[in-house]
């Protein structure tokens, strides 16, 4: 049982990894992108529920509905800004969007009083200055198109409002909350694409079809795959293994489509990449 939710976990980080090459190949606008991941990501989700007989409880998800509503919309700007910072770059994107964690960290040890023990500090100060040679600050220059660590940081935010949301949701199931947020990610991006000229002008087969297989396969396939998998796993497990998407947006990044980073990058991006599991593996150790 274990062995195979590994597996489905791997490939579930597989797909969010390969995300970035894909829309690489996409000439469609980001939040295009975003709407119809959402779109159809909750429609597949929605229909293996019904394919179990399973009913959304809809007592549960009234409950919930405005944190639900709230963490929908930070995870569709989490997607639109780094599927943007995608376009300048990969893997600088990815890393700083996987600030994320650590940001969570300090921000629940300030204002929500929780303990941060000293491995964790220490991890906050190796994620920042793996930052600061991410950028090429120690070299007095920096190559680094800093649209992508912008577009990167605003998804991070994204990220950490949604991480700090989904703590307060109650007794509601992950496929059931993954469905609502996805309708809600689409809904809060569709008067962005309107109003903003971003639906296309003209369809073309390969970006149609690239589009299609984001929202089924990347979305609704990971996203079941994902939740299957750490519903069996140990914390732990997921924590360490979770960092391993990152690290393949750095080598798509790198050896596919030749982003250039650097040896000071390339150490900057360990340090990251490090201090992020070393914040998971010592956050219940004193």
């Amino acid at each position: 049982m274990k062995h195979s939710a590994v597996l489905r976990y791997l490939f579930a980080l597989t797909l969010y990894g390969t995300i970035g090459l894909f829309l690489h190949f996409i000439s469609y606008s980001s939040e295009f992108v975003v709407l119809c991941r959402g779109l159809l990501g909750s429609l597949f989700i929605f229909l293996v529920l019904r394919f179990r007989k399973e009913k959304i409880d809809r007592e549960t998800v009234g409950k919930n509905l405005f944190p639900l509503a709230l963490s929908g919309i930070a995870l569709g700007l989490n997607w639109v800004f780094l599927f943007a910072g995608y376009r300048y770059g990969i893997a600088i994107s990815s890393l700083c969007n996987y600030m994320a964690p650590v940001i969570v960290v300090v921000i629940t040890s300030l204002f929500y009083k929780e303990r941060i023990n000293l491995k964790q500090i220490l991890c906050i100060v190796m994620a920042f200055i793996g930052m600061l040679l991410l950028l090429g600050i120690f070299q007095g220059n920096s190559t680094v198109d800093m649209r992508c660590v912008l577009y990167g940081s605003l998804a991070a935010i994204g990220f950490v409002i949604l991480v700090l949301i989904n703590r307060r949701l109650q007794d509601i199931r992950p496929l059931e909350k993954t469905l609502i947020q996805l309708l809600f990610s689409a809904l809060i991006v569709l008067p962005y694409v309107y109003f903003n000229g971003g639906f296309p002008k003209a369809f073309d087969l390969r970006s149609t079809v690239l589009v299609l297989i984001l929202g089924f396969l990347h979305t609704g396939v990971a996203y079941i795959c994902y939740f299957s998998s750490i519903d069996v796993l140990p914390a732990q497990s997921i924590a360490v293994l979770g960092y391993l998407e990152p690290v393949l947006n750095l080598l798509i990044g790198a050896l596919i489509l030749h982003e250039k980073i650097g040896i000071t990058g390339i150490i900057g991006a360990l340090l990251i990449i490090l201090a992020s599991i070393g914040n998971e593996m010592f956050a219940d150790k004193n």
